[in-house]
């Protein structure tokens, strides 16, 4: 499901309430969960209407990885990825056992879903997706949405949404999401690109397209037909009929991770600092190598995978059919 379709069916899942349907809708957990974690967020994905198991879940998954221990260099604290005065004043005791620990799941996850359900009131009167509006409250602050009317036009709060949204609105995965065969087929796509010049904002389902060669903002540099580093993976996905979003963010929320252990050719390499922060995709190909478009002035080629540095994670797409097949 496309983030168009995943805002639809929140609005529908808004709209439907507390009604039996509504709850209907709200009870499904279809979003990867760790065991330990999936009766808390399928109870806390009940508190507000605005707030769904898979969009709970989606968002611990942006935020932490599912890790209890995180701790970001700002300050953001455990699985919800709380700032001490936020959680000071927002978080709860959710397992009842006298105290509010911000590195518990226990406390964190049911406060988390209240956080939400607060900051959906807060910016229930913004135009636009209730749903969207919230997330960005929980990034930037109400203050923001409400600023801006709306989604604020900062490139963090934007990705962060649009990852969420993308997250939430993944189907479960049935057995294997593509076949080995179908991962040649994909490595054999890209393979027959080699030597195709880097282009930024180059690349689409049907191959090559003219982007610009030499800068990200096009202030430099002649056009060139070419790919860059996503516009590659959609190309060579599409042969086999899948379609994926166009940027690496976007495609790592529509794609199941898996441990590098368990790899196999054609599933997708990225890079960056976290899901909504990836600024490289590659095409695994098997022994330390991928497929990729690295960076202005190259072309398509054989890259080590540990060729970059800020390796994130190896994940394999979700099957989205493209029209046709």
């Amino acid at each position: 499901m496309g983030a168009t379709a995943a805002v639809m069916v929140a609005a529908l899942v808004q709209a439907a309430g507390d009604t039996p349907a509504g709850k209907a809708m709200r009870s499904g957990l279809s979003v990867s969960v760790p065991d330990a974690y999936k009766r808390l967020i399928t109870d806390a994905g009940g508190t507000c209407p605005e707030v769904s198991p898979n969009l709970l879940a989606a968002l611990l998954e942006t935020e932490s990885q599912f890790n209890s221990k995180a701790a970001s260099p700002v300050g953001a604290q455990g699985i919800a990825q709380f700032m001490p005065s936020t959680w000071e004043s927002s978080g709860i005791d959710g397992n009842h056992d006298g105290k509010r620990d911000v590195w518990d799941p226990e406390d964190a996850i049911p406060s988390a879903a209240k956080y939400l359900c607060s900051l959906a009131k807060e910016v229930k009167d913004v135009p636009g997706d209730k749903q969207s509006n919230m997330l960005a409250a929980y990034n930037a602050g109400s203050g923001a949405v409400l600023k801006y009317g709306g989604i604020p036009p900062y490139e963090e709060t934007q990705g962060y949404v649009k990852s969420i949204v993308a997250i939430a609105g993944k189907t479960a995965p049935v057995g294997e999401m593509t076949t080995a065969e179908q991962g040649a087929e994909v490595v054999n796509a890209a393979q027959d690109m080699i030597g195709t010049p880097y282009s930024w904002g180059g690349g689409s389902e049907s191959g090559p397209t003219i982007g610009t060669c030499c800068s990200p903002n096009g202030s430099s540099g002649a056009s060139v037909k070419g790919f860059d580093c996503s516009g590659l993976t959609l190309y060579a996905y599409a042969r086999i009929g899948i379609s994926l979003p166009r940027t690496a963010a976007e495609q790592y929320a529509v794609s199941e991770p898996v441990k590098p252990d368990q790899a196999m050719p054609g599933d997708l390499v990225f890079y960056g600092s976290g899901p909504t922060s990836l600024h490289h995709v590659g095409i695994y190909v098997g022994g330390g190598w991928i497929l990729d478009a690295p960076r202005p002035g190259t072309e398509v080629r054989f890259s080590p995978l540990k060729s970059m540095s800020d390796f994130f994670a190896i994940a394999r797409p979700i099957p989205h059919h493209n029209k046709e097949t």
